[in-house]
């Protein structure tokens, strides 16, 4: 039991990326899922409660240690400089993807008021947009959306975590 704990927790240390429950079922096929989960609810509860330099969170459909974000400053010290950085163009074209995926450029240049093709192709370069696929209307124009480095990068479970509109604007409004 301890060492099947220990056999997830190291699993999770060697991914390079949020590792899900089937993905570690693959490895550990013997171990029925609600085990897996199990444990993992254990490691993620015994890493909080450490008050370590890192934590155990689910993101991006998969588990990954993180460092503790009170420690953000740190970081940045050991990596010489500031994090990498998106232009504000970037940053507003990544919203409109992220609450109208899957979208057309078209649309959100529109939605913009601005060409957002340099932008999209920063985006895409990152990996936080992917292209989807084609619409169905004269021309085929292709349809973005956000990828699982995206949630990685904004600590999301998922999509559904993202902040309403009404959210973002009592934010705005200071309430």
């Amino acid at each position: 039991m301890e060492e099947t704990k220990a056999i997830i927790e190291a699993i999770i240390f060697a991914s390079e990326a949020p590792i899900s429950v089937d993905k570690i079922r693959e490895v550990l096929s013997n171990v029925e899922k609600t085990e897996i989960a199990r444990h993992l609810q254990d490691l993620v509860a015994e890493y909080e409660n450490r008050w370590g330099g890192f934590l155990l969170q689910e993101v991006a459909g998969g588990f990954q240690f993180r460092t503790r974000p009170d420690l953000s400053s740190w970081m940045t010290k050991l990596m010489r400089g500031k994090p990498a950085m998106m232009s504000h163009a970037a940053m507003e074209t990544l919203a409109v993807i992220a609450y109208k995926q899957p979208v057309v450029k078209s649309e959100v240049d529109r939605i913009r008021g601005v060409d957002v093709g340099s932008s999209l192709k920063s985006l895409l370069e990152k990996k936080l947009v992917r292209i989807m696929g084609r619409k169905d209307v004269p021309g085929k124009p292709i349809m973005y959306g956000t990828t699982k480095k995206f949630l990685e990068v904004f600590n999301l479970k998922d999509l559904s975590e993202l902040p309403t509109l009404k959210e973002l604007k009592d934010l705005q409004e200071g309430t």
